[in-house]
C-alpha cells in the first residue's frame, strides 16, 4: 500500500537520479534497478526485467518510460508524472541554459566556436558508439544485418522524412518475413492502466499522429507546427536514445527552423548533462524560430515525450496478450534493425558530412571514440576534453 506522501517520495527519488544518472538508457536502466529493485524493492527484479523488454518493444524513450511506469506502479498517475519531471527536469533545465549561453560562447572568438566544433565532434563519436553496439544486439544475424544495410541506403538515397518512415514500415516487413522465432517466456507485468484507459490513450496517440499534420493549416499557428513536429519524432523513434537524432533533424533543420551546426552543438552538449537524451529537444524548441525561448522549450519537451506516455499507457493493459505474437516479435525484431540503419545513414548525413573538415577533426573525433568505447570514459568527461581540444585547434 502507498504511503500518504508517495508522491512526494517518487519526485526525490527519481529527482535524485535526474542530476546523476549520466551514460545514456542503457546505463538508465541500470540505475534504476540498483535504486528501485534492489535498494527500495518497489518491484520484484523479474517484473522489472519485463517492464524493460516492454518499453524497448515499444516507441519512445525507454528510459523515461520504464520511470513513468515505476512512477505509476508506486503512485498512480500522479507517481507517473513525479517521475518523469523529476528525471526529466534537471537535463531540461542545462539544456536551455545552454541554448541562452551558446551564442555567447561563440562570441568569444575562435576558442569559443572551437569548443562548439568540439560538440559536433563528440557527437560524430556517440552516434558512432551507438551504432556498434546497437549493430551487435540488434542485428546479430544475417537478416538483420540485411534489413539494416537497406535501410540506411533507402534513407539515404530518400532523403526525406518519407524514406525514413519507409525504411521502418519496410524493416518490420522484413522482420515479419525472415526474423521468425519462438515467443520468449516472459514474467508478467503488474499493470495499474485499466483496458478503457488503455484504449483511450492509444486513440489519443493514433489521432494525434495523424491530425495534428492535418490541422496544421486550419490552426496556422508556428507554435502548433513545432508542437507536431516533435510530437512526430517521439512517436516514430524505435529504440530510443541516439535513433531520434535523424527523426529530430528532419523536424527542425530541414524546415530551417534550426541550422545544422547548432543542433550538432546541442546534440553533442546532451552528452554532458545526466538524464534522459530526449531532453534535447528542450534545447532544439528554445532555439527553434517558431517559438524561441521558453515557450519553445515546453512545447518540444512535451512534444517529444507525450507518445511515448500515451503508447506505453495504452500497451500495458495488452502487453501480456502482443508480447507472445510470435508475428509481433518478428515484426519488432526486423524494425529495430531498422532503425540501426536509420542510424548509421545519420551517422555519415549529416553528423560526419557536417562536422569532420579535415585531418584534426578526424582525430579528435577518434580520440573521442577510443575514449568511450575502449577507455570507457565517463561522457561528460569526453565532452569536455574534446570541447578544450577543439578550442586549442582552432585558437
Amino acid at each position: 500500500m502507498n504511503r500518504p506522501n508517495s508522491f512526494l517520495e517518487v519526485l526525490a527519488a527519481f529527482a535524485k537520479l535526474g542530476v546523476s544518472c549520466f551514460g545514456g538508457p542503457i546505463a538508465h536502466i541500470g540505475y534504476f534497478r540498483d535504486e528501485f529493485v534492489l535498494r527500495r524493492r518497489w518491484i520484484e527484479d523479474t517484473a522489472y526485467a519485463d517492464l524493460v523488454g516492454l518499453c524497448q518493444f515499444l516507441p519512445g524513450p525507454a528510459s523515461s518510460q520504464v520511470a513513468f511506469a515505476l512512477g505509476l506502479s508506486r503512485a498512480g498517475y500522479a507517481g507517473g508524472i513525479a517521475a518523469w519531471v523529476g528525471f526529466t527536469l534537471p537535463s531540461a533545465a542545462l539544456l536551455v541554459a545552454f541554448a541562452f549561453g551558446a551564442p555567447a560562447v561563440a562570441s568569444l572568438g575562435a576558442s569559443g566556436a572551437g569548443a562548439l566544433h568540439g560538440l559536433k565532434l563528440v557527437a560524430v563519436a556517440i552516434v558512432a558508439q551507438a551504432v556498434v553496439g546497437m549493430t551487435r544486439t540488434l542485428c546479430p544475424d544475417r537478416s538483420r544485418a540485411a534489413i539494416a544495410v537497406g535501410a540506411s541506403i533507402a534513407v539515404l538515397a530518400g532523403a526525406s522524412s518519407s524514406a525514413q518512415i519507409a525504411a521502418i514500415v519496410l524493416g518490420g516487413v522484413g522482420g515479419l518475413l525472415f526474423c521468425r522465432a519462438e515467443p520468449a517466456n516472459l514474467h508478467q507485468v503488474q499493470s495499474r492502466v485499466s483496458r478503457p484507459i488503455g484504449i483511450v490513450a492509444l486513440a489519443a496517440f493514433v489521432a494525434l499522429l495523424i491530425g495534428l499534420p492535418l490541422a496544421r493549416d486550419a490552426v496556422n499557428r508556428p507554435i502548433f507546427d513545432l508542437f507536431a513536429a516533435f510530437y512526430r519524432s517521439g512517436a516514430l523513434v524505435f529504440g530510443g536514445g541516439h535513433v531520434v537524432l535523424p527523426l529530430l533533424r528532419e523536424a527542425v533543420v530541414t524546415p530551417g527552423w534550426v541550422g545544422d551546426d547548432a543542433f550538432l552543438a546541442g546534440y553533442g552538449a546532451a552528452q554532458a548533462v545526466p538524464g534522459p537524451l530526449f531532453t534535447v529537444a528542450a534545447y532544439l524548441g528554445a532555439i527553434a524560430t517558431p517559438a524561441p525561448g521558453l515557450p519553445g522549450a515546453v512545447t518540444g519537451l512535451v512534444g517529444i515525450f507525450l507518445p511515448g506516455v500515451l503508447i506505453l499507457l495504452a500497451a500495458l493493459p495488452l502487453w501480456e496478450r502482443i508480447r507472445r505474437n510470435a508475428d509481433a516479435q518478428a515484426t519488432m525484431r526486423g524494425v529495430n534493425a531498422a532503425v540501426v540503419g536509420l542510424l548509421a545513414a545519420a551517422l555519415y548525413d549529416p553528423i560526419w558530412s557536417t562536422t569532420v573538415h579535415g585531418r584534426a577533426d578526424f582525430a579528435l573525433a577518434m580520440l573521442a571514440f577510443v575514449l568511450l568505447t575502449a577507455w570507457r570514459l565517463p561522457p561528460l568527461l569526453v565532452v569536455v576534453a574534446t570541447a578544450i581540444g577543439a578550442a586549442v585547434v582552432q585558437a
